[in-house]
């Protein structure tokens, strides 16, 4: 990505600090996602004179770097104005050069064929704004490149086969046609045309389809990848006043994620092109990340890269241009493509099929760059966040990085057509509620109307979707507060003035008149009605202009302003009529605690709930401790709570933009909620005379378009607090404008984020980063030796199993003669040759609250060894379930360390009392059921059955969900793992009502008639056998899709789709019947 930007005080400024010399005044900062393909330039004016001294700089760079000097003449000042229309273009002439020599060459005419088709297949090409591809003038290729060199590429034309051939040879990684020259200066031309187009307001973006090859986030490996340059490396951030303009972002491993990429911008892009100010943002879009190509091997998928895009159109008042680059698997190419057209169209993003967290080398990636980087930027400072104070999960350096985890299937985002893009509910009968007794009360009729006023002054409320109100019925009403308190705000409407008054009295800042019941009735059903609207797909995203407000009422108590909990009840009737626990995120931006929403939800894990508030140290109203960071929620919503308390006023766009990007985005992405409630308050505005702080129109603006890019854009914005009737309607216009597609504007930040905001984001981060990986910081030593001696040897391949344990090498006689003349000690487990399990959370569950079983079913039936469990049977761990008949029925205790950890804690017990002892027979029982997937991960894949390979208990759990066991004492290379299981996933909806007629764990194969190691589906209660007998479960997935079985063996339950083990409470009622079945008696632990 290249962004140019302004020469704004505040650049100058900031620069000065650190550097005497002031930067020039379109100055640009590069970093793009993809894998590096460029070399640094070496001009030569003969044909002789290039094949004597080498490799020279490819002729594809030039149409960037004519694009970046060439705006330098160009006028940037102007104010822009709300634009539409995406650009696009494409010329067939691209296709007229191809390798003459190899025919496999990847940069082929077919990638813009297959691109094309893709197009058309969707319908994109009718929806864009075609523009003539015009060839780029020699004067602006010499902007950047010699004349001589132009010259030697022009005499290209008149080569044949053997010259160009030579010719090519003398350059890296490039083939020459007589076409190519003509080819390269259309190209370039191309991308200029598309920066006229948008400098001078004929469209807000665009997007050319060229052939070029130059990128920055990109493969690196230390050095091992191509172009093998130090400079590609994480130090280099440029040079002289150009210093600290540069951002490297290296991979030092394949395989790389959406998460990756997504922490990567959040991290450290967007914060910097904040600072930075853009003005254009021009993005090299290589797609040789997506996942399938050959090239870049890494991991992303199409729904990815439209997020990346989305994010970046929060720039530069979205004056965004993506020019194809890399990209050689033609159908992710085409489908990464269409994806990010999607998106600059204004359609939502897919949601990504498997969001999760940035994996151990992105993490170091990241922060090595962020501390490269942070002298040259103030927004970067991060407070006394230590990034080796970060590591929660002991020496990094000790423990082997995760491998490359790719997707079972490249994904296929979904594009739904709605008929309104924005729906917008109000009704004037919600004014009736109103204070008989204090007409200067800031809780006004005219909040409502005011901002509605301005919708249709600004002409917003004639675009979206009108819905109609309706009152809230009792049901919905009830799912969120108790029988008694409903009838107790009914009769209100009965009272008289001096009842109405002691009933007010009897709560905290509440005023009640004979409408307010009825006036809150239609506040929360109109918000109902609106959720109905988006998850029918009737619109897109929606507004809610309601009072009273509702986030401070408690299940039976009003509060604050509030009656009903409108969110609250929005939330729990969008599960409702889903028919499933809806992953649901509540962000609260009003400047108060949302006491009550984060009371209703706190035991629940399908909600989060994420509240930005003053807290002024307890005694901000509400006050009391509710909304301290260390309140995290309790039971099975541990974790689900996040509180960032700002510990004073003045807290504005900076702040705000700095708890996203640090905290909020990552959690959110790592939720992936199907559904975002906003608690719209705007009394953290700038004049709201309660809340004291300064976030200004177009930082809600921004704020509401990085949620977008969540749950496939389906947002809701319900209106809270806000007391300044000017600054809440502007604030809500500018979030309306957002929702319905237009840009985010221009966003001055006039100073980077204050102390104590960096220090309660911190707190905050702190307190959750053992519920949430994508919190944690690796800090890992980078020495930059990428050109050592050291041979480069290719690894072995992968097994096909993901999860399955990388380096299970210990020999059962090295644990025989361990054994031989020692005795095991209860009292001394470091130095027996028993094995010592450490466990380290790696995700919210139910671990958070303090206990988490590795055995969710333990039984006192039986040894370890003698049950040994389909997940041990498959290699990936020592019993990933830790089998039904586990020791005694012992548990092992999983407290994730806080941050208050004694760091001399040894990390063989992270816990007081919590190490589990293994027998030595144990182990070696054990170790001989992985005989047969150490056998198959020797062997190359293509020699391991197909049926083997296929994903099952056994193996396709991913390895950042599992925990690592560690055989201490003089044993060496002993390594296992345990699996922590998805607290939740979107196919328990397929798990049927149990059969009248019970289970029989007993029950023989249906196909084979084997007895041992069976599971039974959880959708029609069929019972087959495992992959390790004869794979007939796996075929009845296959043919029926069914995605939940249960094992017999030790009832842990398997989802094929998510490749994960899954503990949920709708499991609970059939393990039961299963453990009763078993072993005559109910399961010993309700979790």
């Amino acid at each position: 990505m290249t962004s140019t930007g302004q020469d704004s005080t505040t650049t100058r400024q900031r620069r000065s600090i650190h550097n005497p010399q002031t930067p020039p005044q379109d100055s640009s900062i590069i970093s793009k996602p993809g894998v590096k393909k460029g070399t640094g330039l070496r001009s030569s004016p003969r044909l002789a004179e290039v094949k004597k001294k080498g490799r020279m700089k490819k002729l594809s760079q030039a149409a960037e770097q004519d694009l970046i000097e060439g705006m330098q003449g160009l006028d940037l000042t102007h104010e822009a104005k709300t634009l539409s229309g995406t650009g696009l273009v494409f010329d067939e002439q691209l296709n007229d050069f191809h390798c003459l020599w190899d025919d496999s060459f990847p940069e082929c005419p077919e990638r813009l064929h297959a691109i094309k088709e893709q197009l058309i297949q969707e319908g994109l090409l009718d929806r864009c704004v075609s523009f003539q591809a015009r060839f780029a003038e020699k004067e602006e290729l010499m902007l950047v490149h010699s004349l001589e060199y132009i010259d030697l590429m022009e005499t290209t034309q008149y080569m044949n086969e053997g010259e160009l051939r030579g010719l090519a040879d003398t350059y890296d990684s490039v083939y020459l046609h007589p076409n190519s020259y003509t080819c390269a200066c259309l190209a370039s031309g191309s991308v200029l045309r598309l920066v006229d187009a948008v400098l001078g307001a004929e469209i807000k973006n665009g997007m050319a389809i060229v052939s070029v090859l130059y990128f920055s986030i990109h493969r690196y490996e230390q050095g091992r990848f191509w172009p093998h340059l130090k400079a590609s490396n994480w130090s280099t951030t440029g040079f002289g006043q150009g210093q600290g303009y540069t951002i490297n972002v290296p991979w030092n491993q394949v395989g790389m994620r959406d998460a990756d990429y997504i922490a990567a911008f959040l991290q450290i892009l967007l914060p910097v092109a904040l600072e930075f100010q853009p003005q254009l943002v021009l993005v090299a879009a290589g797609f040789d990340a997506l996942q399938g190509d050959p090239k870049g091997e890494m991991a992303a998928t199409p729904a990815g890269f439209a997020q990346l895009t989305h994010l970046l159109m929060g720039l530069a008042g979205g004056r965004l241009i993506l020019s194809l680059e890399g990209g050689y698997n033609l159908r992710s190419l085409a489908e990464g493509v269409s994806a990010s057209l999607h998106t600059l169209l204004g359609d939502p993003c897919p949601m990504l099929e498997s969001p999760g967290a940035p994996c151990r080398s992105a993490q170091s990636s990241l922060s090595c760059t962020l501390e490269a980087l942070a002298p040259f930027w103030e927004i970067l400072v991060r407070s006394g966040d230590s990034l080796d104070e970060d590591n929660e999960d002991g020496d990094n350096e000790e423990e082997e990085e995760e491998g490359p985890w790719p997707p079972p299937a490249l994904p296929i985002p979904m594009w739904p057509i709605f008929q309104a893009r924005t729906g917008l509910v109000y009704d004037q009968r919600m004014m009736d509620h109103y204070n008989m007794w204090d007409n200067q009360h800031p809780e006004v009729p005219q909040r409502v109307s005011r901002i509605m006023c301005r919708l249709e002054e600004l002409g917003l409320a004639g675009r979206c979707l009108t819905l109609p109100a309706r009152p809230a019925t009792d049901a919905e009403l009830l799912t969120c507060h108790s029988a008694e308190y409903v009838a107790r705000l009914r009769a209100t409407e009965k009272m008289r003035t001096r009842e109405l008054y002691r009933e007010s009295a009897s709560f905290d800042s509440i005023y009640i008149c004979p409408s307010t019941f009825a006036s809150a009735q239609l506040a929360t059903g109109a918000t109902c009605c609106l959720v109905e609207a988006v998850l029918a797909g009737e619109v897109l995203n929606g507004v809610a202009l309601v009072r009273p407000p509702g986030h401070h009422a408690e299940q039976d108590a009003a509060c604050g302003f509030c009656f009903f909990n409108s969110v609250a009840v929005a939330a729990r009737h969008a599960q409702t009529i889903s028919g499933h626990p809806l992953r649901i995120l509540i962000v609260d931006w009003d400047v108060h605690h949302g006491n009550g929403t984060q009371h209703i939800f706190e035991e629940d894990p399908s909600v989060l709930y994420i509240s930005l508030h003053r807290y002024d140290y307890g005694t901000f109203f509400p006050m009391g401790d509710e909304g301290a960071p260390n309140q995290v929620g309790r039971a099975a919503g541990t974790g689900f709570t996040v509180n960032v308390a700002w510990n004073g006023p003045r807290m504005g766009d900076s702040e705000y933009l700095a708890a996203w990007h640090r905290l909020v985005l990552p959690i959110a992405y790592e939720f992936n909620p199907e559904l975002v409630l906003v608690s719209a308050g705007f009394d953290a505005a700038w004049g709201d005379p309660l809340g004291g702080c300064h976030l200004s129109p177009e930082g809600y603006a921004h704020l509401t378009h990085l949620l977008m890019g969540l749950a496939s854009g389906r947002i809701i914005l319900i209106l809270e607090g806000g007391y300044n009737l000017a600054s809440i309607s502007e604030s809500m216009a500018s979030c309306t404008r957002t929702l319905l597609g237009d840009p985010p504007p221009l966003l001055t930040l006039s100073r980077p984020p204050l102390l104590g905001a960096l220090e309660s984001i911190t707190d905050t981060i702190q307190v959750h980063r053992r519920y949430w990986r994508s919190l944690r910081t690796t800090k890992i030593e980078d020495k930059e030796e990428p050109f050592s001696s050291k041979s480069i040897t290719k690894e072995a391949p992968q097994p096909a199993n993901p999860g399955s344990a990388k380096k299970l090498t210990v020999l059962e006689e090295n644990i025989l003669d361990e054994s031989l003349g020692k005795a095991t000690s209860a009292s001394s487990v470091q130095e027996s040759t028993t094995a010592a399990v450490e466990l380290t959370q790696d995700q919210p569950s139910e671990a958070a609250t303090g206990e988490a079983m590795l055995d969710h079913t333990t039984s006192e039936a039986a040894t370890l060894n003698q049950t040994t469990s389909e997940a041990a049977a498959g290699g990936a761990t020592l019993d990933q379930t830790t089998t039904e008949e586990a020791v005694g029925g012992a548990k092992l205790i999983q407290t994730p360390q806080a941050s208050s950890t004694d760091n001399q804690t040894p990390p063989t017990s992270p816990v007081q009392g919590a190490t589990s002892q293994i027998s030595l027979s144990t182990l070696i029982g054990n170790l001989r059921t992985l005989e047969l997937d150490n056998k198959a991960q020797e062997a190359p894949e293509s020699e391991i059955p197909e049926e083997e390979r296929l994903p099952e208990a056994a193996g396709g759990q991913d390895m950042d969900d599992s925990v690592p066991m560690q055989a201490f004492g003089d044993i060496d290379q002993a390594m296992f793992y345990a699996v922590t299981p998805l607290l939740w996933c979107p196919h328990l909806v397929a798990v049927r009502p149990i059969p009248e007629a019970g289970l029989d764990v007993t029950q023989p194969c249906q196909d084979c008639g084997a007895l041992q190691e069976n599971w039974v589906c959880l959708s029609c209660y069929e019972v087959y056998c495992s992959r390790y007998v004869n794979a007939h479960m796996i075929r009845h997935h296959e043919s029926s899709e069914h995605p939940l079985v249960l094992s017999y063996i030790d009832l842990s339950t398997w989802c094929y789709p998510c490749q994960a083990y899954v503990h949920h409470q709708t499991l609970l009622d059939v393990k039961n019947v299963a453990h009763q079945n078993k072993f005559g008696e109910d399961m010993p632990h309700s979790h």
